[in-house]
């Protein structure tokens, strides 16, 4: 019976062999999944979040305001965080942008930014900077427990170092959908 289905061992095993560099071809390229250990994204990611990452969005274009991004952190976080782990935050400010905190209010060139994606106002000022040619600048959405660009020595990230953006979520159930 399964012969009649499958047709030869050989048959099945070429099937299996394509499934299986289906899945390392676009794993390795078009997507990925992550896991977040941090609580620096919640409420939008909460620890243990499983989410999906395109990872070829930024091949044919750069990080945008309020992308949810993957990226590599820089030498000096690096050596900040203690590890060199890959790390999940949102884009706040692309080159050329003026970023500053003040009172718990965001400022993006001068305007107030309305973030209903935050957990509270952010209890500390930043700021003025510019963020320079090719760099993000980056802050999780829990501002007050996160360790991001308002902490870091170099609160800049090369657009090099973004390996994707992060567009679905699929654990915890509660979450389902996509990433806003």
């Amino acid at each position: 019976m399964l012969k009649k289905i499958f047709g030869s061992a050989k048959d099945i095993i070429v099937i299996f062999v394509c499934a299986l560099l289906l899945s390392l071809l676009i794993k390795g390229l078009l997507i990925d999944n992550r896991v977040i250990p941090t609580s620096s994204m919640v409420p939008t990611v909460p620890v243990g979040g499983r989410i999906l990452v395109n990872r070829l969005v930024y091949v044919f274009g750069e990080p945008q305001f309020q992308d949810i991004v993957v990226f590599e952190p820089t030498e000096s976080t690096k050596t900040e965080v203690g590890r060199g782990d890959d790390m999940l935050k949102r884009v706040i400010g692309v080159a050329g942008d003026t970023i500053l905190i003040l009172g718990g209010q965001l400022y993006r060139n001068g305007e107030a930014v309305d973030e209903p994606y935050i957990s509270a106002a952010m209890d500390y000022d930043f700021g003025p900077v510019v963020v320079p040619e090719g760099c993000v600048f980056l802050l999780g959405d829990n501002r007050n427990s996160s360790f991001d660009a308002h902490l870091w020595s170099d609160p800049f990230v090369p657009v090099g170092n973004v390996k994707g953006k992060a567009f679905f979520i699929y654990w915890p159930k509660e979450k389902f959908g996509t990433l806003q």
